[in-house]
């Protein structure tokens, strides 16, 4: 199997090494060339010149073909392998130089060349080391000239002009050499240093990026950016979960494909949000049977120069915040109700108990008329029904103190359920329970839990007036205790579902209205949770779920809902 792995860079210094190759040989075939074609139009008047001439240059592609072996033998000596080329290149210099004028020839510049690029590749102290060889070959050079300790190609200068200019390119090389040297390895290092800072600057930005990406994503709220057009640019994590698409399907697109607006909605938006600067509005997302309730701010997206480039739209789903509202209604009209309960306890249970004594006087006197005794029958079975209903109105107002002690909820709602079991209410319909595991321990009021499966299974069977099923089941998970009751009833409308925790509305005749009302309130006090799930014709679900240790007796909007 072939290794997939990426092959790794090269250094750089060995890609400068190669590129000196290549320059190399374009230096001396531009060198060669030219020459050679000049000796073609004329007779060779210098065929020494000619033959040192491709001589060197021979020796430079041969050199060439070696540098290029040594990159690959000397790969962890770079700096060795720079050292021969340069020197390499110091060499082929000076025969150039001999070659063509000794101290007239105009290629000693090249050596200006290699000690730049030697300063350049290793820095100054490279450079300089570089300098001092090219000064001492191209001295020496001139030294045996002059000297005659080696053949002259030409004789270009005579005399005493000879001498001095003998000196004066001493002199002017031996400068020239090494400013070159110093210049290029402090230019060498001034850009080196200013790539370290750009790349500084660049890791930088990128980290800004990534925050600022990581910012964005981290947003509960929406956020979606649409061009001038309204076509949309990105959208955060946040704003996918909302209107339930990935980015990737709604960037390019219209904004109003997002379910948000319609076309002539968007187009109002985006003319207010362009006059005033912002704009706040809520809608409803409605994506096949999903209906979401959404708030929104449009606002002008500019740029660095405050030009305005686009449009920033924040969204929220206001799920929660409606039901915290709702919530908050709730627990306004359970307070009112409790002090209308209280006082209105106080007020007809003392005059009540006294019609109802009178009233069973009365029906107790053989003289009465069976016809009057019939009335006053009714009287005392409705006067019955008037003190349930304030004994209700006494419970849900004033409940008696918690009294918290751990116990078996498992055995207390298997003996609760067989109380059911044989009880008339019962009759007609299946009962099942399941008990997940069958004992579990909590600590919280046990009359108040058996309150709590009373009410609930009481209105499961009324909720089935024709027969049904009735399961509950208690399970133990993580840190609570559910109770869940399930009934194959006749379900609950949205309005009824609603209202299913609010004191004095009841669904079926006879009732208080005070049972569901009941259960919160112990739910409540016990820092549990209450959920519905139902619908009309598909039964109804409610979940109690109770700390196994008790807690603050604030209910929050997560804690009480209506799903």
């Amino acid at each position: 199997m072939s290794d997939l792995r990426p092959t790794p860079a090269p250094p750089p210094l060995a890609r400068q090494l190669r590129w000196l190759i290549v320059v190399r040989l374009l230096v001396i075939t531009s060198v060669a060339v030219p020459y050679f074609l000049l000796q073609l139009a004329a007779v060779p008047a210098r065929p020494l010149t000619f033959d040192i001439l491709f001589l060197l240059a021979g020796a430079t592609y041969f050199a060439s073909l070696v540098y290029a072996g040594l990159l690959r033998l000397l790969s962890r000596h770079l700096v060795l392998n720079a050292a021969i080329q340069f020197g390499g290149d110091l060499l082929l210099i000076t025969g150039l130089v001999y070659a063509f004028g000794g101290i007239t020839s105009p290629f000693s510049l090249l050596y200006l060349i290699d000690i730049a690029v030697a300063a350049a590749m290793l820095r100054q102290r490279t450079g300089i080391w570089v300098a001092t060889a090219a000064y001492a070959l191209y001295a020496g050079v001139l030294a045996a000239l002059f000297n005659g300790w080696i053949p002259e190609v030409s004789h270009v200068v005579e005399g005493e002009e000879r001498l001095w200019r003998l000196v004066y390119n001493l002199a002017v090389h031996l400068f020239g050499f090494y400013a070159v040297a110093l210049l290029t390895s402090f230019l060498a290092q001034t850009v080196s240093r200013a790539e370290r800072e750009l790349a500084a600057q660049r890791d930088s930005f990128a980290d800004l990026q990534i925050a600022h990406r990581d910012v964005v994503q981290s947003i509960s709220s929406g956020l979606l950016t649409t061009d001038l057009g309204g076509s949309v640019t990105s959208v955060n994590r946040a704003g996918e979960e909302i209107l339930g698409h990935p980015e990737r399907d709604l960037v390019g697109r219209p904004v109003t494909t997002t379910g948000l607006f319609t076309p002539e909605g968007w187009l109002g938006a985006a003319a207010r949000a362009g006059g005033r600067g912002r704009t706040r509005s809520e809608t409803e997302l409605v994506d096949g049977e999903r209906r979401l309730p959404v708030g929104y701010s449009i606002s002008r997206l500019t740029d660095a120069h405050g030009t305005q480039s686009g449009f920033l739209l924040v969204f929220q789903d206001l799920s929660d915040w409606q039901r915290l509202q709702q919530e908050l209604r709730l627990k306004d009209r359970m307070a009112a109700a409790g002090e209308l309960a209280a006082g209105l306890a106080h007020e007809l249970g003392n005059p009540l108990a006294a019609i109802s004594g009178s009233v069973q006087l009365l029906a107790a006197d053989p003289a009465t008329d069976p016809s009057r005794r019939k009335l006053l029958d009714i009287i005392a079975r409705e006067s019955l029904r008037l003190d349930r209903t304030i004994k209700g109105f006494l419970r849900f107002a004033r409940p008696r103190e918690r009294e918290t002690r751990a116990f078996d909820v498992g055995a207390l709602l298997a003996e609760s359920f067989e109380l059911l079991r044989n009880s008339t209410e019962a009759a007609g319909h299946e009962l099942r329970l399941e008990l997940e595991p069958r004992s579990a321990t909590i600590a919280a009021d046990p009359d108040q839990v058996s309150q709590i499966f009373w009410n609930l299974a009481r209105n499961a069977l009324r909720a089935m007036p024709g027969g049904g099923a009735l399961t509950m089941r208690g399970e133990l998970a993580a840190d609570r205790y559910r109770i869940i009751v399930r009934d194959d009833g006749q379900g609950m409308s949205d309005d009824q579902r609603a209202r299913i925790f609010q004191p004095f509305h009841s669904f079926f005749d006879g009732g208080t209205g005070l049972g569901m009302a009941i259960v919160y309130r112990i739910v409540q006090e016990h820092g549990g949770a209450v959920h519905v799930d139902t619908s009309p014709g598909h039964g109804t679900e409610i979940v109690v779920e109770l700390p196994l240790t008790p807690r603050s007796t604030t209910l929050t909007a997560e804690q009480v809902t209506a799903s």
